[in-house]
């Protein structure tokens, strides 16, 4: 009996292209599995894996046989019961018998499903596989603080570890030819011409001869005195540090925070706002975060407060939006950042207000902004601020709006938000 060990190094990652061939093959299964996992899900718990579960009938493998079709006649060794003919009568107890994998005892051999864990990253790519950020023709590339080392060409000096041995050998190769090529076309002209001397039986004591062989010592001399390498052919590699351009943005999240703004709608706007987060992560390298909360003022506020303060009041959503724009123009330029804001309110607000809210939202933040996504939370009547904001997305097409009734509404809502455009 012959045993193989393989001791190769299991290095990382090693099956990932069968893993990324098996997912393309069931990536139906897998997205049905990700949308059932997802409605069962809180957002804290978002961006871990899940176990999946394939149905064995559509792992099997696909096989070549013979098609059982046509009229076919046979007869059965030691059938002394039938006749050609004779109705045979269904099976007693039950509709048909039990299948595979049914009810019922059976004795035929069945199978589970196929289960396997899909990772993180995975489980992220197919939830949001289907969905994309709109309007990103501005993306800027401006963050200059991180920095990548890039090959500029050979240097004369540096360590060891950088000696580049082909350029180094191809330059003493030309400096070989250089200094020594006319020395050596000359010896192979004197080589030549000795043996046609030595051919002819010359005498070893003829003046002509006697120099020539003079002559061909002076040059194989002169040759292995040039070095096979000299210090001065030896090149390093050079590496210059340039920065690393970094696509950057900046996510605004407003919350109205009034009094009939409970914990519940607090609650499903907070996931709202994570799940914006985590969509931005993955077309940003960068993400700033700035945290408005309002009732009849506004104020930036970090996260912990943004979420837990109790501060609490009226509702003039007018003074969020009049700090939005002012916080864009002091500290994030249109030219260097791309703009998202996401707001959550009940709706509810001033009269008088909307119409405000609605003037400045079209003159002074639109253009200032990559996206903007309001949200409702409400299940009442649209009210005046609703009407206002319909007004709003009539006139710009990088301005979403969407109501959320019931926490179960805040993925499909999100879905809608940021669902590809068609081209």
């Amino acid at each position: 009996m012959v045993h193989l060990i393989d001791r190769r190094v299991q290095g990382k990652n090693k099956s990932a292209p069968n893993r990324e061939r098996f997912l393309r093959r069931y990536k139906g299964q897998i997205k049905d599995a990700v949308a059932r996992a997802v409605k069962g899900r809180s957002i804290t718990d978002i961006e871990s894996g899940e176990r999946i579960s394939i149905p064995v009938k559509d792992v099997s493998e696909p096989t070549f046989g013979h098609a059982h079709g046509g009229v076919w006649e046979g007869v059965q060794p030691g059938n002394e019961q039938y006749q050609r003919g004779d109705q045979v009568a269904r099976p007693k107890g039950g509709s048909g018998g039990s299948g595979k994998g049914q009810g019922g005892n059976s004795e035929d051999p069945s199978e589970d499903d196929f289960v396997f864990q899909l990772s993180r990253e995975e489980f992220m790519n197919y939830f949001f596989e289907d969905l994309e950020l709109p309007n990103m023709v501005k993306t800027q590339l401006t963050s200059t603080t991180d920095f990548k080392s890039q090959r500029a060409g050979y240097k004369t000096s540096g360590t060891a570890s950088s000696l580049h041995v082909l350029r180094s050998l191809r330059g003493a190769m030309g400096r070989r030819i250089a200094v020594g090529g006319k020395s050596a076309r000359r010896l192979k002209d004197a080589e030549a011409e000795m043996t046609v001397l030595l051919e002819v039986g010359v005498d070893s004591k003829d003046p002509h001869f006697v120099a020539l062989k003079q002559e061909i010592h002076h040059l194989r001399t002169r040759l292995l005195a040039i070095p096979f390498l000299d210090p001065f052919d030896l090149r390093y590699s050079n590496r210059v540090k340039v920065p690393k351009p970094a696509s950057q943005c900046v996510m605004f999240c407003l919350l109205d925070v009034s009094g009939s703004m409970d914990e519940q709608k607090k609650d499903t706007a907070k996931r709202f706002f994570i799940l914006l987060y985590l969509f931005l992560t993955r077309a940003y390298e960068k993400i700033e975060v700035v945290f408005i909360r309002h009732h009849t003022t506004a104020l930036e506020v970090d996260e912990d407060a943004f979420f837990h303060s109790r501060e609490s009041g009226g509702t003039i959503v007018s003074s969020a939006l009049n700090l939005l724009s002012q916080i864009v123009r002091e500290r994030y330029a249109a030219s260097d950042w791309n703009v998202y804001v996401a707001q959550a309110s009940d709706g509810d607000n001033w009269d008088n207000d909307s119409a405000t809210c609605k003037q400045l939202l079209i003159n002074s933040i639109m253009p200032l902004v990559q996206y903007y996504a309001y949200v409702e939370i409400t299940d009442g009547q649209p009210q005046n601020l609703w009407l206002e904001y319909e007004k709003v997305a009539e006139q710009s097409a990088h301005f979403a709006m969407q109501k959320i009734e019931t926490p179960a509404d805040i993925y499909p809502v999100f879905r809608e938000l940021f669902k590809k455009q068609p081209k």
